[in-house]
């Protein structure tokens, strides 16, 4: 079945072929920048946006960046396979699945946001996002949330477009995945322009670069302000449940957590200082974070020990199960009693996490923090890190357009000036895994 739309960033009147029907969105809702056939009928939109993160190259590449634990490293119990950006995301999408249809959204919806919500991660995750952050300070910053939209809308060779800037038979311009607006919106973690955050306008957290606006302003057409919409909620809870509770168990896998630890008195102190100076608000109550410790300490399921046998790693994983479920059921049903049984979807609903709940997932990201993050020869790695991603970063500056890949040299050359130049060098370095970070800072200063 076909019609006819022009869409903000395609050729008046060009036909498009209608998907199948959504139920609980509108047209707007499954509009695409660039309106384009669908190659099966019967599909709907949105699972057409989950096929194209799928099949992404920047998908396939968060396999080489770490996660929590660096592949191959040694603990007491070594793991050559630990999570990595790509297998967070594969379970980010199978929680936000399940959590979005129990709660009315489109699943397919949901698990394309899911998957998409790391795609702008650097190499060397958060230490590489600052880093690229202090570079790109004079060309807008670097945000990781920031480029995945970037990524999603221009940087991704899936979808070209004749400009419209120059007409039908003018050349042509990215549109990246073309996701539709629902899409875009459900992996828009940050909702506003940098210094533009409700009540914190110096926050680091932004989702969209300056030259991203019309794009940005497009998918947010429709928002009731700075909000984001409910399947980004879901998304960001989903994310949130994900990491914290697979960082525990690698922590404890790799044999840095000791459970036992968790009983004295100090260290318990040292986590809920963590807690309160990076995960909850600072006036959060210790005696708060020690109840919800306690909580999960008193579950059956709670792993008090862990020798890495396999009766070992069993009962791990059936702990990570239920803390998923916990979590999950509890944000499920404190969303149903405000909001009832209906479908929810988009700007119909908040996403309701009980305070409870949400203390109990930040006392296990800080546990995380302090047993995984903040050892010795963690910071002394980070620390080599932030040099290699400055010394990357200058290096093919000055060297430009010489030592860029074909894509982003071509982007480099057709920039309009200086600032949108250096742009495409931070492009350039955000689409790096770990080890292509490190050989091309080899390569390119001489140093192994």
């Amino acid at each position: 079945m076909e019609g006819t739309a022009p869409g903000p960033g395609g050729v008046p009147g060009r036909p498009y072929e209608q998907h199948a029907p959504l139920h609980g969105y509108d047209a707007a809702a499954a509009e695409r920048w660039a309106p384009e056939p669908d190659k099966r009928p019967g599909r709907t939109a949105f699972q057409r946006d989950r096929a194209r993160v799928l099949h992404s190259a920047a998908l396939r590449r968060l396999a080489g960046k770490t996660q929590v634990v660096t592949p191959g490293s040694t603990g007491s119990v070594w793991d050559a396979s630990p999570r990595t950006r790509l297998t967070h995301s594969l379970e980010c999408a199978q929680v936000g699945r399940e959590l979005g249809a129990a709660l009315g959204c489109d699943p397919d919806l949901v698990e394309a946001a899911c998957l998409s919500h790391d795609l702008g991660h650097p190499p060397f995750g958060h230490n590489g996002e600052q880093a690229l952050n202090e570079f790109a300070e004079d060309c807008g910053g670097f945000e990781g949330n920031a480029q995945s939209l970037r990524l999603l809308t221009r940087l991704e060779p899936k979808r070209f477009v004749p400009d419209p800037g120059t007409g039908a038979l003018g050349g042509l311009v990215a549109v990246g995945l073309n996701l539709t607006r629902a899409a875009l919106d459900a992996a828009t973690k940050y909702p506003w322009p940098r210094g533009a955050r409700p009540g914190d306008p110096a926050s680091p957290k932004f989702g969209a670069y300056e030259d991203d606006r019309p794009v940005f302003d497009w998918v947010r057409e429709g928002a009731p302000g700075p909000r984001a919409c409910f399947e980004a909620q879901v998304m960001d809870w989903s994310d949130d449940v994900a990491y914290s509770v697979h960082d525990v168990e690698d922590g404890l896998h790799a044999g840095h957590v000791d459970p036992r630890a968790l009983r004295d008195g100090p260290e318990r102190q040292e986590i809920f200082a963590v807690a309160r100076d990076r995960y909850v608000p600072a006036d959060t109550d210790p005696a708060e974070l020690a109840e919800a410790l306690d909580r999960l300490l008193a579950q059956d399921w709670w792993p008090h020990a862990y020798d890495g046998s396999a009766l070992a790693q069993a009962r791990l994983k059936d702990a990570t199960s239920q803390l998923i479920g916990r979590f999950c059921l509890a944000a499920e049903g404190a969303t149903r009693a405000a909001y009832g049984s209906g479908r929810l979807t988009r700007y119909a609903a908040e996403l309701v996490v009980p305070r409870g709940t949400r203390l109990e997932c930040a006392v296990l990201k800080a546990l995380a923090d302090r047993y995984v993050m903040q050892r010795a020869e963690q910071e002394r790695l980070r620390a080599d890190q932030r040099i290699v991603v400055a010394e990357t970063a200058e290096a093919l500056t000055t060297r430009a357009p010489e030592g860029l890949d074909p894509q982003f040299r071509a982007l480099f050359e057709e920039a309009a000036d200086d600032r949108a130049r250096k742009r495409t060098v931070v492009d350039q370095i955000a689409s790096l895994t770990d080890a292509a970070a490190r050989s091309l800072h080899a390569r390119l200063t001489g140093r192994v």
